[in-house]
């Protein structure tokens, strides 16, 4: 049995006298103990299928399932076994680190001693501030204590929706390094994340804009599915640089990336010399360019095409 299946799901919301549609024909399925990642900017339709997942929201059109329960009609059936972190935090600031965990544990009739050590890691880190309101916490320490109550009544499926947003980037991998230990505790974990980055390091990842599925597959064959030669190129006026590498008659895309501008061609098997040539003569002398590894990142923006 899959842990969550979507089929042909969709959602609207009205605007005025019109609807945008947010999330377009999307269909997926999670498999048990699967660390899954939903990738893609904000805006992409995200957090609305992690609402429909989690009961929150009802879509217009198609069928959800979670560990075999209808979102719609075994909606009670579903809150009990899943746990849910919303982007924003939504825990009770004027309440202690301690006091919002019992909190939790008291709405599904346990205690913070039953399930200690699932969440023991993370406490651990939140055990010096837990006479602290919520409020008062560092960004990383409060998604540290939202994913602890998610966790404290032992849930089967657990939702994060871009859990490390805004968050510093020594904790954002604290943050991964915790997942992976849930997941090997059996835990089937569904991400969301802006973070393009952040997509290798789960097991699949399906890539959605305006609300419609990309593609879906493992990280690694994302990346190794693309079919043409990635060139960074770097001069001394970057700005030049993409303008003119745009205006190229053989360029086929050309995007910023931190110090470099990653390109790709029409023609494959184009000879770099020409590529130089052309570079040189737009008054970039002391440009420099290499075939690189195509990241996540650059294979998303190749299917937005």
């Amino acid at each position: 049995m899959k842990a969550v299946e979507l089929e042909n799901i969709f959602k609207s919301y009205p605007i005025k006298k019109t609807s945008v549609q947010v999330v377009d024909d999307v269909s997926f399925s999670v498999d048990d103990g699967e660390l899954f990642g939903l990738i893609g900017p904000d805006g992409a339709g995200k957090t609305s299928i992690f609402r429909i997942l989690t009961t929150l929201l009802l879509a217009d059109k198609g069928n959800a399932k979670v560990l075999g329960y209808d979102v719609v009609k075994d909606w009670k059936s579903i809150r009990n076994i899943i746990g849910y972190m919303p982007g924003r935090f939504s825990l009770y600031q004027d309440l202690t680190v301690e006091e919002n965990l019992e909190f939790f544990a008291t709405i599904f009739n346990t205690t913070i001693r039953e399930n200690y050590k699932l969440v023991e890691d993370i406490y651990k880190q939140l055990e010096p501030f837990k006479t602290r309101r919520a409020g008062k916490l560092s960004g990383g320490m409060k998604q540290k204590l939202a994913l602890s109550c998610a966790l404290i009544h032992k849930p089967k499926v657990l939702f994060l929706d871009e859990p490390t947003t805004g968050v510093d980037p020594v904790s954002r991998k604290e943050f991964w390094e915790m997942l992976k230990r849930l997941k090997s505790q059996g835990i089937t974990i569904l991400v969301s994340t802006p973070y393009m980055d952040e997509a290798k390091l789960c097991d699949r990842i399906a890539l959605i804009q305006n609300g419609k599925i990309l593609k879906i597959d493992t990280p690694q064959n994302i990346m190794d599915s693309f079919d043409k030669n990635l060139f960074a190129v770097r001069s001394e006026n970057m700005f030049k640089l993409l303008n003119d590498l745009r205006t190229f008659n053989n360029t086929e895309s050309c995007f910023a990336f931190g110090e470099f501008h990653h390109l790709t061609l029409k023609d494959n098997d184009i000879n770099i010399s020409d590529l130089e040539k052309y570079i040189a003569q737009s008054g970039h002398l002391n440009a420099t360019i290499k075939i690189i590894k195509p990241e996540i990142e650059d294979c998303f923006m190749q299917l937005m095409k």
